[in-house]
Parts: C-alpha cells; sequence; structure tokens
C-alpha cells in the first residue's frame, strides 16, 4: 500500500477519504512509462468498480443478482460467497464477497458468510447480534481461538437455495 491524496478522483480509496491506497504497490509499473499504475490494470485483475462510473441509484447487473440472492437466504440461514457464485451460475466467491462489500449494506449480509463459518472480521458483533435473533445455528469458539468468537454451524446453518428453509436440521 502506499500513500494517496486524499479527495483525488482517480479510484474509490481516494474518494472514501483513505490515506492509504490498497490499489496501487511499489511492484506495479507502467513498462512504458515507467511509474506506478493500479493493481488492477497491472496484474489484470478485475477492474475499477468505482461510484463515478455509475448514476448515483444504479448498480452494476451482476450486483444486483448477488443482493437478490442474499435477500432470499431464510432467517437463521446462511450460504456461502461461493453457494451464491454457484446459485447464479456466474462469477466465484471473490467476485460476490466484493459485491457484498461494496453494496452489501442494505441487504442481510450476515447471511453470506465464509465457507469455514468464521465470522466478518470488523463486523463479528453485529453479525453475532443478527445471528442470535434469528436461532442461527452456531458453534461455540474453542479456548485457542482469539477472542472466542463463536462460528457458524455451516452444517446446520447452510441452506442450498431449495424448499427446505423452514427450519434447522
Amino acid at each position: 500500500m502506499v500513500a494517496c491524496r486524499v479527495g483525488t478522483q482517480g479510484h474509490q480509496g481516494a474518494m472514501r477519504g483513505r490515506t492509504v491506497c490498497p490499489k496501487t504497490a511499489p511492484g506495479a509499473r507502467d513498462a512504458r512509462v515507467g511509474h506506478h499504475v493500479p493493481l488492477s490494470v497491472g496484474w489484470g485483475r478485475m477492474g475499477r468498480m468505482s461510484e463515478e462510473s455509475l448514476p448515483a441509484d444504479a448498480l452494476p447487473e451482476y450486483a444486483e443478482r448477488v443482493l437478490e440472492v442474499a435477500d432470499l437466504i431464510p432467517p437463521g440461514r446462511v450460504m456461502t460467497y461461493g453457494d451464491v457464485a454457484e446459485w447464479l451460475g456466474e462469477g466465484g466467491p471473490r467476485q460476490v464477497g466484493r459485491v457484498m462489500a461494496l453494496y452489501g449494506g442494505a441487504a442481510a449480509w450476515w447471511r453470506v458468510v465464509r465457507a469455514d463459518g468464521v465470522l466478518l472480521p470488523g463486523h463479528e458483533l453485529r453479525a453475532l447480534d443478527h445471528y442470535r435473533a434469528e436461532a442461527t445455528p452456531l458453534r461455540e469458539a474453542s479456548r485457542a481461538t482469539e477472542g472466542h468468537v463463536p462460528r457458524v454451524d455451516m452444517r446446520r446453518a447452510r441452506w442450498d437455495g431449495g424448499g427446505g428453509a423452514e427450519g434447522h436440521t
């Protein structure tokens, strides 16, 4: 990560007032000019998903579809990022995670989880409140686990998208 001017219009990090830019790394260089370029350009990764490329009230089509699936997940059940991508038949766990990170605040974000059931770092307490209110099956953390935060019991809480959404197995 490198320092970035706050308020520059080049990318999301700058627009959100961050002083460190996660999209540029010292090793990413443009061979023609010799200056740093965003990793997405330098390494062929996913292109920029910035607010300036879309109207204020529009979401990318893929993001809309991911959020629709998140809203279909019944209370007390979860799907993994990979499950959502498989359900859609498009993208993968990272793309779904990116959508949830950028746009998932208004959806039931706590119902889309990592495959190992570990709670979203930085949002553990908020997620636990939702899980307890919805009676989502949890596994107690071992004493070796940092912070002793429980995990989602994936065997019992995972939803396959079928009609068996009413109760836990």
